[in-house]
């Protein structure tokens, strides 16, 4: 076979150290930034972190805290019902910008700076850690007189209760379990049980939610109305009560539907999750990367001071290398480049980050004025062609982005959604017909609750086009229960 030479063009694409390092900073969250950036300050000497001050950092101090400085700026605030967590939100008054000078090579400064306007201080709060259920148990159990066996018995029952606090493993199977390493017998496992469920909160350690809701009743005075009827429920009677079924509760009970009614309630007074108020050990907070607030009627973006590292080139070893004529600075000259392109892409990080909010907030400004009914229907492409950036950067800018607003703090991502059409031809957002269900479902007759198809019907009539199946979808999405479940005899909603 005959060799020969061949001339052939191509067009591939190539990514270069640097947007490399911009996609993977782009990706991360603000607290996965800030620990990057920690290990960056470790490897390079000539990156350096600026506090407030305008002081360099002591590296050492700085690396020692560094999951403190992620995780203690925390700002919680509800976003959505489904997570069962409420907390109120500071707002931040104040033009935030990123500011990267450099002077000769040397002092590269990555900084934000506050408007003159700035009224409400500091946005950030301190994450308070809260005990754990387990913790708080531990506490109450060193406190009581008893033998060490005892106690050490309790311990073991209390590290086998689970999130909600209630003890789902089999007592026999715990019992063979701690046979194995120190002789115990079924009856004092039983003892150590009775001893934890008399810790708080009550109905902890309970085997099942009639027990855990037993436990509550039997904790309550003598003389509390209705008391003994809502045991025998809770007792015999708790799948009767879960159905509904309240005729069938009359007759069993003997007794009229207001007495049914006062039951029900004192039973729902009580709490099914003991372990609610406490703790969940490893939670997770998120920093608000951009603050939205309205300005002379319009609905503006800023970045979150407090979300911005500030880094800068270190003066000194940039001195040095200068002055350096021979070769033993090479090393140093590429640390150099890679802490410029550090704090080049952080800026461009979070200017790309603003850009794409700021588009997010004009689309979705009736939102912001009247909530999630007004929430309009958006796509990553249509936010990609206003910036002029590709979908695929503007999955990255909004993945795991926080916008802090008056309504609460939202990811980027929460403001896209499918739409679903209307008969004038036009298009409505999900977000704002879960928003629609939940508003007929609250305002609804209690005796008479709206079925997924009159829910249908009625969103029909105002023109939005939702088959019944997608009713019920979205429902169980927001975890309302079926008609048959929501109706009440009372004259108000449960």
């Amino acid at each position: 076979m005959k060799q020969s030479l061949q001339l052939k063009l191509s067009h591939h694409l190539t990514l270069t150290p640097q947007l490399q390092l911009s996609i993977k900073l782009l990706q991360l969250s603000t607290i996965d930034l800030n620990q990057e950036l920690e290990r960056y300050l470790l490897e390079n000497p000539l990156l350096e972190r600026v506090d407030i001050s305008g002081e360099p950092v002591d590296l050492a101090t700085n690396f020692g805290n560094g999951s403190d400085y992620s995780s203690t700026q925390s700002n919680e605030a509800s976003a959505s019902a489904v997570t069962e967590a409420e907390s109120g939100a500071s707002e931040d008054r104040g033009d935030h910008a990123f500011d990267a000078s450099m002077d000769d090579g040397s002092n590269y400064a990555t900084a934000s700076r506050r408007s003159d306007d700035d009224e409400d201080g500091e946005f950030s709060q301190m994450a308070a850690a809260e005990p754990t259920l387990q913790e708080s148990l531990i506490n109450q159990l060193t406190l009581m007189p008893l033998p060490e066996r005892d106690k050490r018995l309790a311990m073991i029952l209390i590290a086998h209760l689970d999130e909600d606090g209630y003890l789902t493993q089999d007592m026999d199977d715990l019992c063979a379990m701690i046979a194995e390493h120190m002789e115990v017998e079924p009856d004092d496992l039983q003892i150590a049980l009775r001893r934890v469920q008399a810790l708080e909160p009550t109905g902890v350690a309970a085997r099942s939610l009639s027990e855990c809701l037993a436990l509550q009743l039997r904790a309550l005075p003598g003389d509390t109305p209705h008391r003994d009827r809502a045991f025998q429920v809770v007792d015999q009677h708790l799948d009767i009560l879960a159905s509904r079924d309240f005729a069938k509760l009359k007759r069993l009970l003997r007794c009229d539907d207001q007495e049914v009614k006062q039951v029900r309630e004192l039973i729902v007074s009580l709490d099914p999750k003991p372990s609610r108020n406490f703790g969940q050990g490893d939670i997770r907070y998120v920093i608000a990367d951009v603050v939205v607030k309205k300005i002379g009627g319009k609905w503006t973006a800023q970045l979150n001071s407090e979300a911005m590292p500030r880094l800068r080139v270190n003066k000194l070893y940039a001195d040095l290398l200068h002055k350096s004529r021979n070769g033993d600075g090479k090393n140093l000259a590429g640390q150099l480049q890679e802490a410029r392109w550090l704090i080049k892409n952080v800026q461009q990080r979070f200017d790309t980050i603003l850009r794409v909010t700021q588009a997010i907030v004009e689309r979705q400004r009736h939102f912001f004025d009247h909530g999630e009914v007004a929430m309009r229907p958006l796509v990553l492409r249509e936010i990609a062609d206003q910036v002029g950036l590709h979908e695929s950067t503007i999955s990255r800018v909004t993945t795991q982005k926080y916008m802090l607003t008056p309504r609460g703090i939202f990811e980027l991502k929460y403001f896209f959604g499918s739409s679903v059409a209307t008969d004038e031809g036009g298009a409505c957002s999900s977000i704002a017909i879960r928003a629609l269900i939940k508003q007929l479902v609250h305002a609804e007759d209690t005796k008479k609750p709206l079925s997924d198809h009159r829910i249908s019907d009625i969103l029909g009539q105002q023109g939005i086009v939702v088959a019944r199946r997608t009713v019920a979808k979205y429902r169980e999405a927001m975890q309302i229960q079926p008609a048959n479940l929501r109706k009440y005899f009372g004259s108000s909603a449960s």
